[in-house]
């Protein structure tokens, strides 16, 4: 078999067993992958096309996810003021309870070695890049990595949107990143 071939089926293998235990109590893995989004990306990559894109589903599937999410309690609507037909969500006390419930494939990678670890993530950074560069997907990287990205006196801020950002958004995923 050939060693690209074999990758690609471990990692499809790991994805599956991590995604099999997404299905624990009222939840199923589609929803956690979803809260698992929301809770890493900052107040402007959270509508359900955001979402939708990051995760590499239809919006169909990603707005039934989040109906269901809502009804749950473990997220909240907010329409914007300017144009209500503008819907973004954002994580209750329980929906980041449960995104932040460690995952089979996070113990895993956990029990590796720093070392091991960066050089994995590196290497699928890598691999995912070609893939969106093949599918003319998104990056949706941290803010902070992006060339948008400004400190202006010692406080985030985005040149593209022109707004100032919280301290936490710098570490957080958005849809218009662009690496530096």
């Amino acid at each position: 078999m050939a060693t690209d071939t074999h990758i690609r089926e471990l990692i499809n293998r790991l994805a599956r067993l991590d995604a099999a235990a997404g299905w624990a109590g009222d939840l199923n893995p589609s929803q956690r992958a979803v809260l698992g989004y929301l809770c890493r990306a900052n107040r402007f990559s959270r509508s359900p096309s955001h979402v939708a894109d990051y995760l590499g589903t239809t919006r169909g599937t990603t707005t039934q996810s989040l109906k269901s999410l809502l009804q749950k309690g473990y997220v909240k609507e907010h329409r914007s003021e300017h144009d209500r037909r503008v819907i973004s969500y954002e994580l209750t006390q329980a929906g980041r309870i449960a995104a932040e419930r460690p995952a089979p494939l996070q113990s895993a990678v956990s029990a590796l070695g720093r070392d091991d670890q960066n050089a994995l993530q590196s290497l699928l950074r890598n691999a995912l890049q070609n893939a969106l560069a093949e599918n003319e997907g998104r990056e949706f990287g941290l803010c902070k990595t992006c060339i948008h990205h400004r400190n202006v006196e010692g406080v985030p801020f985005c040149a593209l949107l022109d707004v100032t950002l919280s301290p936490d958004e710098g570490n957080q995923i958005c849809h218009e990143q662009e690496s530096v």
